[in-house]
């Protein structure tokens, strides 16, 4: 079985914590329902030398929407607060798994880091098989992270009604099928239930088992299976922005022809009175 060339192990990141060209980021983050603090369980333990990522503040402030990308120039001040270059090795982390990581792995690409994985299993599984945790602040170095943005990474509101109109690429929804089907309410307030016309359901979780990322042959049985078709282009979306990068992981990780995120996502298409929504499957 053949893993993500986007996915390091716990084995391994043991063995390199110490490299000087390893950074290290926590990157969790919960919903409401979790129960869970992200900030706190980082105080409280994270992997020796890693630093903090709040989703709450790497995020364009004016935008109204949350979590959508901050500027370039935002971005590589904070970046460069963190210790990060675009050529260092970077790991990224989150509670459970295949959750939050991947967005921070999407957002360090598309702002021109060359060399960024994910944490298989998460620090839960970290902790769970006793690898060592500290709870002592990290204190990188500030660095100059030189963005190198890729635009064509993401996909705006107007580019994404014209793909719904028009039917000009494919939709992969990353969103539990309760929420994608309508039966389920969206869990901020005033947003319509249901999904975009012909959009095509990829729950985030379908994609991993208990924090670990599925390996590619079955990632590729996966996708195909929900109705994708890995030779043509993809754009991925979710509740805002956060797990659609889970989709995203998996199609570079089999090498698929192709996607881009939606970085609006139902936060946006779900709050505008006169979008196209669908209901049921």
């Amino acid at each position: 079985m053949t893993q993500s060339p986007f996915i390091v192990s716990a084995d391994w990141l043991e063995e390199h914590l110490s490299d000087e060209d390893i950074a290290i980021i926590d990157g969790a983050w919960y919903l409401p329902a979790q129960n869970r603090d992200a900030r706190a369980e980082y105080d409280e333990a994270h992997i020796q030398g890693a630093v903090f990522f709040d989703h709450e503040c790497v995020v364009d402030a004016e935008s109204g929407l949350p979590h959508t990308l901050p500027s370039p120039e935002k971005f590589s001040q904070l970046a460069g607060q963190m210790g990060l270059t675009r050529q260092k090795t970077i790991i990224v982390y989150d509670g459970p798994g295949i959750f939050t990581a991947p967005r921070v792995w999407w957002m360090l690409r598309h702002f021109g880091a060359e060399n960024v994985f994910v944490l298989d299993g998460g620090i839960d599984n970290w902790k769970a098989e006793q690898r060592p945790v500290t709870n002592e602040k990290s204190t990188p170095q500030p660095t100059i992270f030189d963005c190198q943005t890729s635009a064509d990474n993401v996909v705006t509101f107007t580019e994404m009604n014209e793909i719904v109109q028009n039917v000009s690429c494919q939709i992969a929804d990353a969103r539990g099928k309760g929420r994608f089907d309508g039966s389920e309410a969206e869990p901020r307030a005033g947003m319509r239930s249901g999904h975009m016309p012909a959009a095509i359901n990829v729950p985030f979780s379908n994609l991993s088992d208990k924090g670990y990322l599925k390996h590619t042959e079955e990632l590729r049985k996966t996708l195909t299976e929900a109705g994708l078709d890995l030779s043509k282009p993809v754009v991925t979306t979710c509740g805002s922005g956060v797990t659609a990068a889970v989709i995203n992981l998996a199609l570079a990780s089999v090498n698929a022809a192709g996607s881009r995120l939606y970085d609006g996502s139902w936060a946006e298409w779900g709050s505008k009175p006169d979008t196209a929504i669908v209901t049921g499957d």
